[in-house]
Formats: C-alpha cells, sequence, structure tokens
C-alpha cells in the first residue's frame, strides 16, 4: 500500500516508523514531515493544514491511505475532504474532532450522558469569567476553549492568577480564536493518567495507560508544555481502574457521539484524573497524544496497519491486539526557553551513538548536508524500551546523555 501521514512532529515519526514494520507498506510519505522521519519516508512540502493540497497529493500519487494525525487538520475537516475525493482516510470527521477542537462542546457531552468530569462553567464574556472566579475563589482551572497545542490551560492557585489568564487568553488572545470562549472549572486531585483507545464507532479497545508530564522543568515545575515525557503503562491505572472507566468513560463516550450523530472512528485520548471518588475525565483529545504516541506504540505488537483498516472498515472487534510486556519511556530534549522563546539551527550530535533499542523520535528536525539541526521546542524524543519502568527510564536517560545540541533541556524525572 501507499500511504500518506499527515503532520510532522514526534507522534508522526512514532507512527512512521510503526508502519513502516508492516509487510503491506510499500510508499510513505509525510507531510511535512521533519529531518528524521525523511530517513524512513519521503516528505512532502505541504503544511499540515493545507487541505486543498493534501487532497491534490493524495490524488495525484494515487495514495491509498492517509493518515491525518495533528488536531489541527482533524479539526477543520480534512478526513471529510480526503472521503469526499474519494481517498481512504483514517482520523475522526470534523464534527467529531470537536470532542477536542471545543472543551465546551465536551463539556456539555459529558454532562448530558453522566460521563464523570469536574463541575464547569462556559464564558463568552470577560467580565462574567472574572466574576465567576471572584465568586469561586482559587484553586481554579481555566482553559481555553478552543486548539492551543496542549497550552492552554491555566491551573490557578489564586484569584488573581486565574483573572490574568482571562485577560491573557480573551483579552491578549495569546491563543488567537481558541480563547474567544473559556472553560472555566473545579480543581481535581488525584494521579494523572492517559489512555489511548482505538474505535471504530462502535467497538472501543484502549491500548497501555501512559502518564505524560506537561510543566516544563524537573519536579513538575514551570509552565505547561506540550509535554516533556511519558511512560507506559502507569502504575496507577490497575485492572480495578480499567475495568471501571471502560464502562463508566471510554463505551459511554463512544456511545454518546454516536447517538449525537458524530460517530468516531480513530484514535481518541482519555486524559483522566483518578480522585478520591473514582475517575474523572480531564479532557479528550481526537488523536494520539504526543509524547504518548512514542512510548504507547514502541510496545505495540499487532500490524498497525492492520488495526487502521479494521477501524475504517468498522471491523475493530475482530482484530486481536497484542502488546509487548514491560515498560517504554520516552524523555523529550527540547530547546532551552521551550515553550516561551528558544533558538534553533544548532547541529545535533551523538545519534549514531544510542544504545541498542533506543530510538530518537524527531520532532523539530531538520536534515542538512552538515546533519541534523534543531527546528523546534521539542526537538527528540529519546524513547526505550525496559522490563521494569526503571530500566526503561535508565536507558532513555542513557541515550539523552548521548545526544548534543548547543542549548538542549530535559527534565530528569520521567518515568
Amino acid at each position: 500500500m501507499n500511504i500518506l501521514v499527515v503532520g510532522g512532529g514526534g507522534r508522526e515519526h512514532a507512527i512512521c516508523a510503526s508502519l513502516r514494520r508492516s509487510p503491506r507498506v510499500e510508499k510513505l510519505w509525510c507531510a511535512p514531515g521533519n529531518g528524521g522521519i525523511s530517513a524512513i519516508a519521503q516528505c512532502v512540502d505541504i503544511a499540515a493544514t493545507d487541505v486543498e493540497r493534501m487532497v491534490g497529493f493524495a490524488k495525484a500519487e494515487s495514495v491509498d491511505l492517509v493518515v491525518v494525525a495533528p488536531d489541527d487538520p482533524l479539526a477543520i475537516g480534512m478526513v471529510d475532504a480526503l472521503e469526499a475525493a474519494g481517498i481512504r482516510a483514517f482520523g475522526p470527521r470534523k464534527n467529531a474532532a470537536a470532542i477536542e477542537s471545543s472543551k465546551a462542546f465536551a463539556k456539555e457531552l459529558m454532562q448530558k450522558y453522566g460521563i464523570p468530569t469536574a463541575r464547569y462553567a462556559v464564558f463568552d464574556d470577560g467580565s462574567e469569567a472574572k466574576s465567576y472566579i471572584v465568586r469561586h475563589g482559587a484553586p481554579i482551572v481555566v482553559k481555553a476553549d478552543g486548539l492551543a497545542l496542549g497550552k492552554g490551560v491555566v491551573v490557578a492557585l489564586d484569584v488573581d492568577t486565574a483573572i490574568e489568564a482571562i485577560d491573557s487568553m480573551m483579552l491578549d488572545k495569546k491563543f488567537g480564536e481558541s480563547g474567544n470562549r473559556v472553560v472555566i472549572e473545579e480543581v481535581m486531585t488525584g494521579p494523572e493518567v492517559t489512555v489511548l483507545a482505538f474505535t471504530d464507532g462502535k467497538t472501543i479497545i484502549p491500548m497501555l495507560s501512559s502518564q505524560d508530564h506537561k510543566r516544563a522543568r524537573t519536579g513538575d515545575l514551570g509552565p505547561n508544555t506540550g509535554g516533556m515525557g511519558a511512560f507506559c503503562p502507569a502504575p496507577n491505572y490497575t485492572d480495578d481502574v480499567a475495568e471501571t472507566c471502560i464502562k463508566t468513560i471510554f463505551q459511554p463516550t463512544i456511545d454518546a457521539m454516536r447517538s449525537e450523530g458524530r460517530p468516531f472512528k480513530g484514535v481518541i485520548y482519555f486524559g483522566l484524573m483518578l480522585t478520591p471518588g473514582g475517575p474523572r475525565v480531564i479532557e479528550y483529545n481526537a488523536r494520539f497524544g504526543d509524547p504518548e504516541a512514542q512510548p504507547v506504540l514502541a510496545l505495540l505488537k499487532t500490524d498497525l496497519l492492520e488495526i487502521f483498516d479494521a477501524i475504517i472498515d468498522e471491523k475493530l472487534g475482530e482484530v486481536d491486539i497484542e502488546w509487548h510486556e514491560g515498560f517504554a519511556c520516552c524523555v523529550i530534549m527540547a530547546s532551552k526557553g521551550y515553550p516561551e522563546k528558544y533558538d534553533t539551527g544548532f547541529l545535533i550530535e551523538g545519534l549514531e551513538s544510542l544504545p541498542d533499542g533506543v530510538e530518537a523520535m524527531h520532532a523539530g528536525t531538520l536534515r542538512t548536508p552538515e546533519g541534523y539541526v534543531t527546528n523546534g521546542g521539542r526537538v527528540l524524543g529519546i524513547t526505550a524500551r525496559g522490563g521494569t519502568l526503571r530500566e526503561a527510564a535508565e536507558r532513555a536517560y542513557e541515550g539523552a546523555g548521548r545526544v548534543r545540541f548547543e542549548n538542549a533541556y530535559y527534565r530528569t524525572d520521567i518515568g
């Protein structure tokens, strides 16, 4: 098969690497891709959100399957456009991707169908949002309604910080139109867990649980980022917790979306808080998480293309999905200053000296005649497997220690 993967980050590198292991994959493209992806797929200079050019390329090259991986093209309806052109596509349609692109929609869905989540209120007016905050006090959570690269959430420990977040989102337009509406929530307590799941709109099969690390600096300090590392499976996600989640969150969500006329086919991301009162939903995403995809896909044994095909054909229940034993850990090597201001263009050295079985998933790199250079905030995801979580983390950090570039930074407490 000839396959096109849309996107250009570490998640897309992990997807391309998994697809490359399938004996059925012949030609593999990635648009726009990145330096590391160019070693295993042909990169195409088309922006991930350029629906018209992406459809045109897929038609011109007789692409058999397009995998739409990032949130933005899903939110604007790339899958719908591909299907309308007669092109087989993997990912939710626009009306289903709203479960991520509008936090207000997601909260209203959960409220309507009794899916456990935090208490909330939605505001289009900044003054009303601030009055609500003053009445309810802090700690409190402020979220931009739309997509914000994983950075549109502020957990405010005091009222002043919450009001500053409203001003930043609604007045200063830090996240553009995504901040025109805000969702304000109660603070939930407990361990956080991510569960990605495959679903064909009826059947849902959870993947291995994982735990992301959003804060920029070691010790869960600093601003929220797109993710500084992840490991899987998560020890707090026991069999009993998993059974509860399937009954009260996972299947009810898929059933609710179908009932709303928005059948969800693809990968759905459940961000969960394991509260003293039971698991609750923090957020949904409409695709593989990044960096969670790196450690999760590192442990996937079943052919990923077989799973994608079954989802598109609504035959997921016929696939037996298997996983490797043990754990996997991904450590993000970032540019110093991320997620705020940072410099790029620095030569990356040491990738050829990674230990056996340790992989570097490229997120923000370019391939030049001199070698790979940095081209983003998150640069590499050093991913390793191990029999225990400690072993997987130690191997990932051993790999990170062998890679060098100017202004390199990574947390030292992943896993």
